[in-house]
């Protein structure tokens, strides 16, 4: 089956025609997690909510960075960062945001939100919120979850099975059991549109999107 000239085994092609993510990348990114993670903790003077996510997703990029360094050029398209047309990106915000409020109606307030929302209600940090739940947080599980997992996954057992395992890691490092159920359909989507369109653009925008949209309710709407 095919849409827009799109065959469905076009993810297949891609690992074949460019260079995957390989176990290399991956010991990397484990090895340098806590290598850097342990000392920055410890340097930390601002261990507050705002501190401590920002220590730790920061940490995670640099850890991205270190892993697919070895890569050169090719880390980028190994990532997914490929070219896709518009409407997967416009379309896949639009079906996440639908999404996201049909989640929402199942009335769960997982802790970890309530207090990443509470980030929002303060307009000193309203700003610094957006730029680190909206921007830096979503990049950064995009690149491990839909960039690094999945290419690994892609690469040795194939895009079906990439998808499934990185949406089912995405929603099990939210730890939370009321998290992870919340969250779990969201990654579904996530995973799909990676899967879909063999591009990390689509899924990155969408997710992006989706918690700034999630920043300025908790900040305006009181919710």
């Amino acid at each position: 089956m095919e849409s827009k000239g799109l065959p469905t085994d076009h993810n297949s092609l891609i690992y074949k025609e460019t260079r995957s993510i390989g176990g290399r990348e991956i010991i990397l990114f484990l090895v340098a997690l806590p290598l850097l993670g342990v000392p920055a903790f410890w340097l930390l003077t601002d261990r507050g909510l705002l501190g401590l996510l920002g220590l730790f997703f920061g940490v995670g990029l640099l850890a991205v960075i270190v892993a697919v360094a070895p890569l050169g050029s090719a880390a980028l398209p190994a990532l997914g960062f490929r070219a896709v047309g518009w409407r997967p990106v416009l379309w896949g915000t639009l079906g996440t945001a639908a999404l996201s409020v049909a989640v929402s109606q199942l009335g769960i307030e997982p802790r970890g939100v309530k207090q990443a929302m509470k980030i929002a209600q303060d307009p000193a940090a309203l700003l610094m919120g957006l730029a680190l739940l909206a921007g830096l947080a979503p990049l950064v599980e995009e690149l491990v979850f839909r960039g690094l997992l999945y290419g690994w996954l892609a690469g040795r057992w194939g895009s079906s099975i990439a998808f499934i395992g990185s949406s089912l890691a995405f929603a099990a490092a939210h730890v939370e059991i009321a998290h992870i159920i919340l969250v779990l359909p969201l990654g579904l989507m996530f995973g799909w549109l990676r899967w879909r369109t063999g591009s990390l653009w689509p899924s990155l925008v969408a997710h992006m999107a989706n918690n700034g949209l999630a920043v300025v309710a908790a900040a305006y709407l009181d919710v």
